[in-house]
Parts: structure tokens; C-alpha cells; sequence
């Protein structure tokens, strides 16, 4: 905190200069940092005057002047703030305060494959209006009968991707397919990955002309009828690694290759966060890694189940995950990423 503090300090005196909205992106990334830690101190000067009133009423207590109840509903307050506190002490990374681009591919499954992932796509729009993020269209490819093939969403939102970051990963759906006459049980696949928007000027990403590659089409899914009639979607290859970026958002050619450039640039920052991580990081023994194509989550929607295969945490209320309550699942896994040998209770 005493860092916090300097760096306020610091930030207060850079927007006092005369000359600092010259540079409006590089004044709005300030405010931006301010604001996060502005937030960081008060949280926890709030914090402590709860533990302050809770030590005070223990004293009064003690003398008589408080009651056993008082006190105990003091230390409940004072604990529910402490492990939120805790919760967001795991959002460190300066990636973590980042706006999110998530994507949804269809896996196994055919039809049901698609349709689950369209469920998939609906939980995290929920989730994020509920949250108070903008959402944002960026790319979706419709099923042949039914759902999505593919899907790419932008979330806006403070620490949007510290909060999303656990999603990368295969999702599994059980249920009775309403496609199938039989009414057979069956099990499909789809994939999420998420990954950082880079829009602040101090992270460079240098792309070489020469490596890339940009293909034009007619977007497809949302958007009315406009979308069918020109060739205003753009596809960027990133050939070296093989990323591909694409985006349909805007009627404009030109403003989606813009969109489509920046999404390339937040991909190849996100490859090489994940390799100097790979690096200085080994991975504990017993704890799964968190890569794509690695199976995360079970849905088994007729057994009324839901169980993060990471951290063990499980509840038997599919709906409310489904329309958007997933908080209970991004803290399990945070907090059990920080500690990978504790114990996640399940929630009945």
C-alpha cells in the first residue's frame, strides 16, 4: 500500500502538468492507473476501520458495554470484507486490468456442439451485463442447423480479463439432446479463450508487414442484412505462429481491419506472456495446466450439476450458471490458483 501511495502521489503530479492532455491516449491510460489505485487505497483504509470498530467493540464487550452479538456480527462484516480483499489481491498482473476478447469454437458434437456453444456465449453475455461490462460483437459464424460455429465478444470493464482468465479451455455439456428423436443422453464440446486487449502505447507489439496475411469476405450471423450484401469482414493471418484474428463489427472494411490488427497484437502479446510465464514458472505436481484444449468444466444439465475440474468446486444449480451467475466459479479458481494445494468445498 505504501507503494500505492507513492505512485498516486506520482500520477496526481503528471495530470497537474499543463501539457498532459496533449497526448490524450497516453493522459486516459494515466487516469485509468490513478483511478485503479485511488480504488486500491480506499478499499483498504476501509478494511481497516472495520478491524478498527471490531477491536473497539471487543473492548466494550468485554467491559460489559457491547453485546456477544454485536461483536460476533462486527467480525462477520469485517471477515466478508477481508476475503474480498483477499479475492482481489489475486488480480496483480498488469494484464489482469485489461479489457477481455473471449471466443467460442464449436468442438465435438455436430448441431449440439454448436448449440452448446451459443449457450456458452449467452452465459457470458449474462454474466457481464450483470457484472456492468460493455459487450461488444466482433465475429460470429452461424451453425449449419442450429447455434454458433464460432464467436469472438469484447468486455470492457475493469479487470474484465483477471476475471475471465480462468475460462481458457474446453467446456463440456451432458444433457438429453433435444436434437436427437431417441432423447439420448449426449456429451459435446466447446471451446473459450480468452485473452488481454492491448490498447495502452506502453506495451509495443511490432508486427512485420511481411508476416501477415488479410483475406476479405461477407460477414455472417448478427448484424440485418447489410452484412450479407458486402465484402466489409477481414480475416488477418499471423503467419509465423499461425494466430488468426477476425472481426465483422463494423460496416467499414477499413475500421474492421483496425479492430482486427489490434485483436492480432493483444493474441501475440498474450503468446508471449504465456511462454516468459512458462518460463519462470514450474508447474506444482498434481496441478493441470491451463492451455488450450484442456478440459475445464463439466455441465451435466440432467444430473443438475456443474463441477470446475481444476479447483473442485461444484454446484447442483446448472440455471443460475447458465444465465450468467459465475462469480462462485471465477473466485474457486483464482483463489485456488494462488493455492493449488487447498481444499475447495463443494456447494450443495
Amino acid at each position: 500500500m505504501d507503494n500505492r501511495s507513492r505512485e498516486v502521489e506520482d500520477l496526481t503530479a503528471q495530470t497537474l502538468d499543463p501539457q498532459f492532455w496533449s497526448d490524450p491516449k497516453r493522459a486516459e491510460a494515466i487516469q485509468r492507473k490513478l483511478g485503479s489505485s485511488k480504488n486500491w487505497l480506499d478499499d483498504y483504509a476501509a478494511l481497516a476501520r472495520e478491524i478498527d470498530d471490531l477491536e473497539g467493540l471487543f473492548e466494550f464487550q468485554k467491559e460489559g458495554m457491547a453485546s456477544a452479538e454485536e461483536v460476533d456480527a462486527q467480525y462477520a462484516k469485517a471477515g466478508s470484507i477481508l476475503a474480498d480483499a483477499e479475492f482481489r489481491s489475486t488480480l496483480n498482473q498488469k494484464e489482469d486490468e485489461m479489457n477481455a476478447v473471449l471466443t467460442i469454437n464449436a468442438g465435438a458434437g455436430g448441431t449440439e456442439a454448436c448449440d452448446w456453444s451459443a449457450m456458452l456465449l449467452r452465459m457470458y453475455r449474462m454474466w457481464a451485463e450483470k457484472a456492468g461490462f460493455k459487450v461488444i460483437d466482433l465475429f460470429e459464424q452461424d451453425g449449419d442447423a442450429a447455434g454458433i460455429k464460432s464467436a469472438s465478444i469484447e468486455i470492457r470493464g475493469s479487470y474484465a480479463y483477471g476475471w475471465l482468465k480462468g475460462e481458457n479451455g474446453v467446456h463440456r455439456l451432458v444433457r438429453i439432446s433435444p436434437f436427437n428423436a431417441q432423447g439420448k443422453r449426449q456429451t459435446s464440446f466447446s471451446s473459450v479463450f480468452v485473452y488481454p486487449l492491448i490498447e495502452d502505447d506502453s506495451i509495443e507489439i511490432v508486427v512485420n508487414p511481411d508476416d501477415i496475411r488479410w483475406d476479405v469476405f461477407r460477414a455472417s450471423g448478427a448484424g440485418g442484412q447489410h452484412v450479407n450484401r458486402t465484402e466489409s469482414a477481414v480475416r488477418v493471418t499471423h503467419i509465423p505462429t499461425g494466430i488468426v484474428a477476425e472481426c465483422q463489427q463494423d460496416r467499414s472494411q477499413h475500421r474492421n481491419r483496425d479492430i482486427a490488427m489490434t485483436l492480432l497484437k493483444s493474441r501475440l502479446y498474450e503468446l508471449e506472456m504465456r511462454k516468459r510465464q512458462a518460463e519462470k514458472d514450474k508447474i506444482e505436481a498434481g496441478k493441470s495446466k491451463i492451455e488450450w484444449g484442456s478440459q475445464i468444466r463439466s455441465y451435466v444439465l440432467d444430473d443438475r450439476w456443474v463441477k470446475d475440474l481444476r479447483s473442485g468446486y461444484k454446484i447442483h444449480n446448472p440455471d443460475s450458471i447458465l444465465n450468467g451467475d459465475l462469480d462462485p466459479f471465477l473466485k474457486a479458481y483464482l483463489m485456488w490458483e494462488r493455492n493449488p494445494t487447498g481444499v475447495v468445498e463443494d456447494e450443495d
